[in-house]
């Protein structure tokens, strides 16, 4: 199974109101684990630089200012995807971008049924508590220290790890910094094992539900089958 784990940065909220792309970040996992291959891409948005877009990600006018446009990029953007399931967390925002750039492009669209959302999913599991990017790192102890500012292809990286343990639990030694480049064929799983549970399950049967099944086997006869060992 292929999925991009990946983010944008644009210069502000809306491309409705003329915003525009000018980063997209993308890791490449197979079978939840990183392949080490990435695709990342600045971007010039053909417009100015809102301060408050710029103190988000750094990314000023005159850097973006000698960078390809949108469209020049798109189609190996989309080669990179392919039939990929889309992992993003705010997925909305960032397809809403996404499309819109690729409908000015004259390509077709994402459709939002290639999306895996980690902030739908982040939500379903803690209900009520912080799920910002930031948050699930605290929660899991991935270390982002160097996310001073956001960057797409970083933080894709970052969302990636957060993505593996909100499936279940990163598999130990597969940490991205250390898997890039590696060639998966050639890592050895055999020896591989699942942690003990640290707290067993608690039981999901009430003593009530416990103490009706236990008399609707007393009235089955002398030898039920749940008597026999």
């Amino acid at each position: 199974m292929r999925e991009i784990v990946m983010d944008t940065e644009t210069t502000g909220l809306d491309p409705m109101t003329g915003h525009r792309v000018v980063e997209i970040g993308a890791v490449e996992l197979l079978n939840h684990l990183p392949t080490g291959y990435v695709y990342h891409q600045y971007i010039n948005p053909e417009r100015d630089m809102p301060r408050g877009a710029f103190d988000i990600h750094g990314l000023s006018e005159e850097f973006l200012s000698d960078k390809p446009v949108f469209k020049a990029v798109a189609q190996d953007f989309l080669d990179f995807v392919g039939d990929a399931k889309l992992v993003i967390h705010n997925a909305d925002f960032d397809m809403k971008f996404l499309n819109t750039e690729l409908v000015r492009a004259n390509l077709e669209r994402l459709p939002m049924d290639q999306v895996i959302d980690t902030l739908d999913i982040a939500r379903w599991q803690f209900p009520g508590a912080q799920n910002s990017l930031d948050a699930l790192c605290r929660r899991f102890n991935i270390d982002n220290s160097g996310r001073t500012r956001h960057g797409a292809l970083l933080d894709s990286e970052i969302l990636a790890e957060v993505y593996l343990e909100l499936c279940g639990g990163r598999q130990p030694d597969f940490v991205l910094n250390v898997m890039a480049g590696r060639d998966i064929a050639q890592v050895d799983m055999s020896g591989w094992t699942p942690p003990p549970r640290p707290k067993p399950l608690p039981p999901r049967l009430s003593e009530d539900e416990k103490a009706a099944h236990k008399a609707f086997v007393e009235g089955l006869g002398d030898n039920p089958v749940w008597y026999r060992s």
